[in-house]
């Protein structure tokens, strides 16, 4: 479970409550498919002929632009997962990094999702030896992704749910 039990309202938009800008959502969204397409060679290495979780980061990147509904993203989400469930290692962890990424127009506290199993799918592709620095570098390359007006509440978010997902946001 990458979600905690009580929302953050800073990950919450607005309109549903909260104190989330919808710029600063779609922000996150093409964060998460950032971290997410960093690693999808992982899955299309074992899968070329399946483009589900492809298609998912493309449409966490078109729901941010405004061109599709997030009913469209989130079920795109679905699809890439339903592409992980019969698959193991690095794989299966990108796969489950495009879904994480196109949930993020449902929830945006899915945004860790994406980048945790990024770092997970690196940390599983690696040696037994290297598989901590691996993760680490994934983890600091993430971070320089981050756009400025998002990194503060990532980098909080990344402290507050580091046990949750993993601990993998220690880097």
């Amino acid at each position: 479970m990458i979600l905690p039990k009580e929302r953050d309202p800073r990950f919450i938009t607005i309109r549903n409550g909260g104190s989330l800008q919808d710029s600063d959502h779609q922000l996150l969204a093409l964060w998460a498919a950032d971290c997410a397409e960093h690693v999808l060679h992982l899955f299309e290495n074992v899968q070329p002929n399946d483009s589900r979780p492809r298609e998912a980061i493309e449409q966490a990147r078109a729901w941010a632009k405004g061109q599709i509904t997030m009913s469209q993203a989130r079920q795109a989400a679905f699809q890439a997962n339903a592409s992980a469930r019969d698959l193991r290692g690095e794989a299966r962890f990108a796969a489950y990094a495009a879904g994480q990424a196109a949930a993020v127009a449902h929830v945006a506290a899915h945004e860790l999702g994406a980048a945790a199993y990024a770092i997970k799918a690196v940390r599983a592709v690696a040696s037994k030896e290297e598989a901590e620095n691996a993760g680490r570098q994934e983890c600091l390359w993430q971070r320089k992704q981050l756009p400025e007006e998002i990194r503060n509440l990532v980098l909080d978010d990344q402290r507050l749910r580091n046990e949750i997902c993993w601990s993998v946001f220690t880097c």
